[in-house]
């Protein structure tokens, strides 16, 4: 299977972070589990790398809608954080009878080849191609347009069409090892460029292929956060209106040295700190809850929008990447905060966040409403990565 596949290529005793698992859960009846393709990101030979798997337990690993999505998704992850992408191919193409949701559109399956070539061309960003079953039709240019591709001994099949299309079209008789088989595509077209003997010899290849890539940067040294991270899910109380204290909750995340709040008196509501995450120098932004007298937790003021602006101003221009953690009710609303100026404030907080040069993540904790969602660097903002809580909830207003 796919994630079978994916455990073998991946460092041993490491942590696979599959993105998009949801996807397409409750769509057509629960006939396409994840659309079909795995998507996320793990280490080979010490070196992340982005992987997308098609899987074969789901319609022959046919195309959905939402596989489209889900490797678009994956591809774009690699373009914006610089790193390897690895396909494992084994798909029947496109699924017919959802083909207006696939083809055609400006993020429809063109794209994807758009993104290959990219990649390839201006990024230089070392695309890994394993075709370990069928790549049938369009869905055959991925490889074509990947740097490395490798084609599986009497299991693997790639062409435009298949024997029976093949057949139909041109009364041409033939067997898909002969039309598109491994060593038809490496010994006479030159599509591929190596033959692995079964799935296992194929990821070999993959990963001598990463071990002759340039070495990676040696991480910084780390030290462990202050709390247990057993505790991390206790953190916050069971019902979503309680108040509770969000340094509980950073202190089982972020490393316990060099965690430094800035303006921890000014708009208090709003803790915004420098601190390390597994070393690595790091922008917090998080809702505070509770009452905070005069004011009230997890809502932004203008004096909180503009402590957040200036702090977000500084993270960029340090190069520390920004993580935002969300438990936001919204703006403040009322004559005493238009009279401060406070759609101007949020402006400027929106502004700040959707032109940092940093990457940004978002973790939704408790909830995340109306402009507040947005200002945190919501989805629609484009941040390199967004979490949530097992009972995170998003929306307008509760």
């Amino acid at each position: 299977t796919a994630r079978e596949r994916i455990a073998g290529l991946v460092d041993p005793k490491t942590r696979f972070l599959e993105v998009g698992l949801l996807v397409a859960y409750d769509l057509y009846d629960g006939q396409a589990p994840a659309a079909g393709v795995v998507t996320g990101i793990g280490k080979i030979e010490g070196r992340p790398a982005v992987i997308v798997a098609n899987d074969a337990t789901v319609k022959a690993g046919a195309w959905w809608p939402e596989t489209i999505t889900k490797i678009l998704r994956a591809q774009e992850i690699a373009m914006r954080n610089r790193l390897p992408i690895v396909y494992l191919v084994d798909s029947a193409g496109v699924n017919l009878p959802y083909q207006d949701g696939i083809f055609p559109g400006q993020y429809g399956a063109g794209r994807i080849f758009y993104y290959n070539s990219l990649m390839r061309r201006k990024l230089r960003i070392p695309q890994i191609a394993a075709v370990m079953g069928p790549c049938i039709a369009g869905g055959a240019y991925l490889p074509a347009l990947s740097d490395f591709i490798i084609m599986v001994e009497k299991t693997s099949f790639m062409g435009l069409g298949g024997p029976n299309l093949v057949k139909g079209a041109t009364g041409q008789a033939i067997d898909q090892e002969s039309l598109g088989g491994a060593h038809l595509h490496n010994a006479t077209s030159g599509v591929a460029h190596y033959v692995a003997k079964s799935d296992e010899d194929c990821l070999d290849m993959i990963r001598a292929r990463f071990r002759q890539l340039p070495m990676t940067a040696t991480p910084p040294p780390s030290t462990a956060p202050a709390l247990p991270v057993d505790g991390l899910y206790a953190s916050l109380p069971p019902d979503h209106r309680l108040p509770y204290h969000v340094e509980d909750l950073l202190s089982r995340i972020f490393d316990r040295d060099d965690f430094l709040e800035f303006q921890p008196e000014f708009a208090p509501e709003m803790l915004c700190a420098t601190a390390r995450l597994n070393g690595h120098s790091v922008a917090v932004i998080a809702n505070r809850r509770g009452f905070l007298k005069p004011r009230i937790g997890g809502i932004i003021y203008t004096e909180t929008a503009r402590k957040v602006a200036y702090f977000v101003e500084m993270a960029d221009r340090a190069g520390a990447p920004i993580i935002y953690v969300q438990d936001v009710s919204g703006f403040m609303v009322g004559l005493e905060a238009e009279s401060e100026g406070i759609i101007r404030a949020g402006a400027e907080m929106v502004e700040t966040m959707s032109c940092a040069s940093v990457p940004r993540i978002v973790l939704t904790t408790n909830h995340a409403s109306g402009a507040g969602y947005y200002a945190m660097a919501g989805q629609g903002f484009d941040p390199n990565f967004a979490f949530g809580w097992p009972t995170a909830r998003i929306g307008v207003m509760e």
